[in-house]
């Protein structure tokens, strides 16, 4: 049997510099976190999947991932692959596509293919724009429609305190959010440009600099996301930012204590709060 972790993921800075073929060219920088959905795989004749959440069992990009990597290489293998879904879906974390690239990753080991890197990314940008910087995790500036991936210098060691706000499920977020994008929201990669060089020569993205051209849009398609952003706030988080297209929020502390009284703060609310840890790239 073999056993990947898959994490998730936040961006840290997420800009749409326009359009092309109706698809949105983006500019992000992204960083995985030490929370983690755990896949296991043995070889078998077919592919089958459970997971322990049934309802993620069906049209999940586990199963695509297998399908399109056995198509693609005409391999005559199978795995029985087991999810244990620990990222919250639908909060803009990544889950699936994370899940989607440990797939890719894990069969091509297990199933012993020997692709290379730029082969699967190939891959993977078929199956959603996130999956091709989860195969390589870390920090890292992911352009275009998502699959052009350059790992950055890795972010100094930062807790993460994510709230999950409990509202209601929307039918294909990300796509409706973006549909709400027009031109004015569209920006030049400045955000990038200034959250880049401080990376490079500090190793940190202060959270004046971060930056999501979703947080124009959410607060609408969202109402009651302001609310949980000022009790976030109040609890004494210094910055709330979305997390990827939401409704998650998160702030960035330096202190591992502090994000704990502060997730401690919240969960004294009744609201459901996770600390994560940035991580590095995969070795």
């Amino acid at each position: 049997m073999l056993t990947v972790y898959a994490p998730a993921k936040i961006n840290l800075v997420l800009e749409v510099l326009g359009k092309h073929n109706d698809y949105h060219q983006i500019s992000s920088i992204l960083q995985t976190i030490n929370l983690y959905d755990i896949l296991n795989f043995r070889l078998a004749s077919e592919i089958s999947f459970k997971c322990n959440e049934s309802s993620l069992e069906h049209d999940n990009l586990v199963t695509a991932a297998a399908i399109l990597l056995k198509n693609e290489t005409k391999c005559d293998r199978g795995a029985q692959i087991e999810l244990c879904k620990n990222i919250p879906w639908g909060m803009g974390l990544g889950g699936g596509s994370s899940d989607a690239a440990a797939t890719l990753l894990a069969l091509n080991e297990l199933w012993e293919l020997n692709l290379s890197i730029p082969q699967l990314v190939r891959l993977a940008i078929r199956l959603g724009s996130d999956v091709p910087f989860f195969i390589y995790g870390g920090t890292a500036l992911v352009e275009r429609k998502g699959g052009k991936v350059t790992p950055l210098p890795s972010l100094y060691p930062t807790c993460f305190v994510l709230l999950l706000p409990p509202l209601p499920m929307i039918r294909d977020k990300t796509k409706q959010l973006y549909g709400k994008l027009n031109a004015s929201y569209f920006t030049r990669g400045q955000f990038v440009g200034a959250a880049w060089l401080s990376l490079r020569q500090i190793r940190t993205i202060p959270a004046s600099l971060m930056f999501n051209v979703f947080e124009k849009v959410a607060f609408d398609s969202f109402p009651e996301l302001s609310e949980y952003k000022k009790n976030f706030e109040e609890a004494g988080a210094s910055s709330v930012h979305l997390a990827g297209s939401g409704p998650c929020l998160f702030t960035p502390v330096y202190e591992e204590g502090e994000a704990n009284r502060l997730c401690l703060r919240l969960r004294k609310q009744d609201l459901k709060c996770y600390v994560a840890s940035s991580i590095p790239k995969r070795s």
